[in-house]
């Protein structure tokens, strides 16, 4: 008897429609299919591969550990499939899943923002942005773009300047009325400063006196893992916070933060860039797109 063939890319399209669509009804209304030949289709796969993909036993759809790992392959095989199918026929539409990691603070000030633009540029996209401010492995979190302040240093990343910013130690006018405004960089030093507590973190804060940079050390009494939870506890009053000057410009201007000791800012600034896995070969046009568009866009 003449073996079955196997559609291994028809399996993958359904059982992610599956997973995000929520379970085999909805699965089974977006592909046309019944129900029960949507419940089979995942039974034979998982008989196949030898593994329990999905979990039946709650009403709510539940993967298993190996049924995450391969929704996550399955998606990045027929992204490729598509992006091989595209640039066989027309190539260079950008379309498909992009996603993104970025920190918070540079995710609502700056890309946020942008998206809407990007999207009427490129509706067939579909953008998956993640926030988090420590330093990321690009393949571990199958992140096609990573901005970041300053280039990471790995051989296997290809990094695109964005542009720059200055940083501002700001404070609130509540904070300021209870503690009063330092007036000299010494003044600092019986403030609350507010630090952060990911890895690669400063842990002074660098200031002009006297015509030289000093630094000033970042107590422990309050740190964070992101820019944004620091500009936060700076609105409530909790503290001084230093920050990229994107991501307080707005509080700046509505009056909710106010700019400390300008005249010993150093003048430093902090270079973001895109990151992204560089492997000889041109890339996919979603990226380019991506890339292409932010560089343009980008306002720091």
């Amino acid at each position: 008897m003449a073996r079955q063939e196997i559609n291994r890319s028809g399996e993958m399209e359904v059982f992610v429609s599956v997973v995000e669509r929520g379970g085999f009804s909805a699965a089974a209304t977006a592909r046309r299919m019944t129900p029960s030949a949507v419940s089979k289709l995942v039974a034979r796969l998982e008989a196949r591969l030898g593994i329990r993909l999905v979990n039946r036993s709650t009403r709510r759809l539940q993967l298993t550990p190996e049924g995450c790992a391969f929704y996550e392959r399955s998606i990045a095989i027929l992204a490729d499939i598509a992006e091989a199918e595209r640039q066989a026929s027309s190539g260079e539409e950008a379309a498909g899943r992009i996603r993104i990691n970025t920190s918070g603070s540079f995710g609502n000030h700056v890309l946020a923002p942008l998206v809407p633009a990007f999207m009427t540029l490129h509706p067939a996209m579909t953008l998956d942005i993640a926030h988090t401010d420590r330093v990321v492995d690009l393949m571990e979190e199958r992140a096609d773009v990573a901005i970041r302040a300053g280039p990471l240093k790995s051989s296997s990343l290809i990094a695109r300047k964005l542009g720059a910013t200055r940083k501002l130690i700001v404070a609130s006018p509540d904070y300021l009325g209870r503690h009063g405004e330092p007036r000299s960089v010494a003044d600092l030093r019986r403030h609350c400063r507010i630090g952060f507590s990911y890895a690669r973190a400063i842990e002074v804060w660098p200031m002009r006196e006297s015509g030289e940079t000093v630094t000033i050390p970042i107590p422990s009494g309050i740190q964070v893992a992101d820019g944004e939870a620091m500009r936060h506890l700076a609105l409530s009053g909790a503290g001084l916070a230093r920050l990229a000057a994107f991501t307080v410009r707005a509080d700046i201007e509505a009056g909710r933060l106010v700019p400390v000791l300008e005249e010993a800012n150093p003048g430093d600034i902090e270079e973001f860039y895109a990151l992204y896995i560089g492997q000889g070969g041109p890339l996919p046009a979603r990226v380019r797109a991506l890339l292409d568009f932010l560089a343009a866009h980008v306002r720091l």
